[in-house]
């Protein structure tokens, strides 16, 4: 068993965020990081395009949460997202200072880019390796603590609660295959997304919702779960994320007959339209059969020809590096095949703004968790800055909470239940896992895409509750005990099933369109009934759902134009 003051599970931006800000208030406070890869291979470090902060002067907070809120079709939490946007500047100056090497203009101040559903350019970036470079800071940065503690290449198993109070957790060792028990007067689950539900997505394998579906299993709430976003311009066919900075620099999106169609659907910010509105657009370009058609099915271009070569290497080189790497198209000469792809989960662990959950001593930050900023879409570049934001908070408040805490124990019964459920009772049947999965994928990308409809979310929650029954019967084909990547990949299918269904489930009942929740049989949104937040709590028998009122300080709902 290993004894710390605070555990954080994860290590990208929002979990070293979170160190940081303990280890800078309290040298004699022990802090474990316990993550499933090492800190500079989490998938923080694929986040491309930049994080937003008011730093102009002819920006503002107000117009940064308005952007905000209109961007998330009204869903977002006001007061959250007011805290929020004061609080972005302040990580962004924070991190200058750390070493980050943001893009500078000719005067030698902060660049910033134009980014969707922003009302001006408010993207703080570093070329388009903004996630690498942030968190390559805060890793070095941590460096200096003696009281921060890696422990890479731990898969988190369980949470030990008490009472309504967390006590620990569990977690496999990969190395050994040993289970671990972390002591913890306090837990912060950082844990990412839940990206790979989905076949067709820009995220790492690793990113399976595991801390979401932990939390959700051991009461806590989800909540907004079918909210998940699309990102307009993934590389066709692997589905790696072209950056919106691409069209933050000027790019253009053509359809089969050269035309930039988002002059159709939003005549004003065009290309630079929220991420739901550009995805629909593009996806009806594609089904009314205005895309190119390639090998790996229908697509359409995103045009950076006319940037030149010169724009490209000093602001997307990562960009040109891989278009030439992966289909061998530079896109200084000639545009990128792209079409949506999944890529955030707006949704996640129900929070307040302060990242404490309903367990006492458990927080929640960054993607895993639900704030409510983001509402029933995202903007570009609100995501990364969130977690430096939230991770910082919920570091200082767990910090704040242990001070009241002289000790925690965990239960015996908690230690030998947890060894016979990952050792004795998962992986007895015949059910390939891998096969599990794939279907998972693929009833995901077509029922759970960016059109819905409510004969299509039954046959998924069908299909979910047909491969949850049959994962009861998985089966591990390696026995040993160390780098048994076979567990750890069925353990992540029953996370994934059990995300899927609170996914799909919450989609039927919500019975309108809202941001990147679009229901073909119910098209238009519905502020009268659904102008709330959806709770998923978890029981044997499936998902219960309770509603929640979106927080109102400044703007009412209003028509969305772009």
């Amino acid at each position: 068993m290993i004894d710390c003051d605070i555990a954080i599970v994860g290590a990208g931006l929002a979990g070293m965020r979170a160190a940081v800000a303990i280890a800078e208030k309290n040298s004699k406070v022990s802090v474990a990081i316990i993550a499933k890869t090492y800190p500079i291979r989490c998938h923080s470090v694929c986040a491309e395009g930049g994080s937003a902060a008011v730093l102009r002067k002819e920006d503002s907070f107000d117009l940064h949460a308005w952007d905000t809120v209109k961007g998330s079709d009204f869903l977002a939490d006001q007061d959250a997202v007011e805290f929020f946007v004061r609080e972005c500047p302040k990580e962004i100056l924070r991190l200058e200072n750390w070493g980050c090497p943001w893009s500078r203009n000719p005067d030698g101040t902060i660049a910033q880019r134009a980014f969707g559903g922003h009302s001006v350019n408010r993207t703080v970036f570093a070329a388009d390796r903004t996630g690498f470079h942030e968190v390559h800071t805060l890793y070095e940065r941590l460096l200096k603590y003696d009281n921060v503690e890696f422990f890479s290449e731990y898969f988190l198993t369980n949470l030990a609660i008490e009472d309504n109070r967390i006590q620990g957790l569990s977690a496999i060792e990969l190395k050994t295959g040993n289970l671990v028990f972390f002591k913890a007067k306090a837990v912060i689950l950082a844990t990412g997304g839940a990206g790979r539900l989905y076949g067709f997505t820009t995220y790492s394998h690793q990113v399976t919702g595991d801390g979401m579906a932990i939390a959700y299993r051991c009461g806590v709430p989800l909540k907004d779960m079918e909210f998940m976003q699309f990102h307009p311009t993934g590389l066709v066919p692997s589905g790696i994320l072209m950056t919106e900075a691409c069209r933050g620099e000027g790019g253009y999106l053509r359809n089969k007959f050269g035309e930039r169609f988002m002059q159709k659907f939003a005549p004003e910010k065009m290309e630079l339209a929220p991420r739901d509105v550009v995805a629909r657009a593009m996806w009806k370009e594609i089904i009314e059969g205005r895309a190119f058609e390639g090998e790996h099915g229908p697509y359409l271009a995103l045009d950076l020809t006319h940037l030149g070569e010169e724009k490209i290497e000093q602001r997307l080189p990562m960009i040109r590096e891989a278009a030439i790497k992966f289909l061998d198209i530079d896109p200084v000469e000639e545009p990128l095949p792209v079409k949506p792809v999944q890529h955030y989960t707006m949704g996640g662990i129900h929070t307040n703004m302060f990242t404490e959950t309903p367990v006492k001593g458990l927080f929640a930050a960054g993607e895993c968790a639900c704030v409510s900023i983001h509402g029933a879409n995202r903007l570009g570049s609100n995501s990364t800055v969130e977690c430096l934001v939230f991770g910082r908070v919920a570091g200082e408040m767990a910090l704040k909470y242990i001070e009241n805490v002289k000790d925690v124990k965990i239960n015996q019964e908690f230690l030998k239940e947890e060894e016979k459920r990952i050792f004795d009772r998962i992986g007895k049947g015949n059910e390939n896992p891998h096969t599990i999965k794939r279907e998972l994928n693929e009833t995901m990308d077509k029922h759970l895409w960016i059109f819905r409809n409510g004969d299509g979310l039954k046959e998924a929650i069908r299909k979910i509750e047909e491969l949850k029954e049959r994962y009861s019967q998985a089966s591990i084909a390696d026995d040993c005990r160390k780098f048994n990547v076979a567990l750890l990949s069925t353990l992540e299918v029953g996370y994934m099933l059990d995300l899927a269904e609170v996914v799909a489930m919450g989609a039927l009942l919500r019975t309108e369109s809202r941001g990147a929740h679009y229901r073909l049989d119910y098209p238009e949104r519905n502020d009268k009934q659904w102008l709330v937040h959806t709770l998923a709590y978890y029981t044997r028998e499936g998902p219960r759902f309770e509603y929640l009122p979106v927080t109102i300080t400044k703007w009412k709902p209003v028509e969305r134009k772009y």
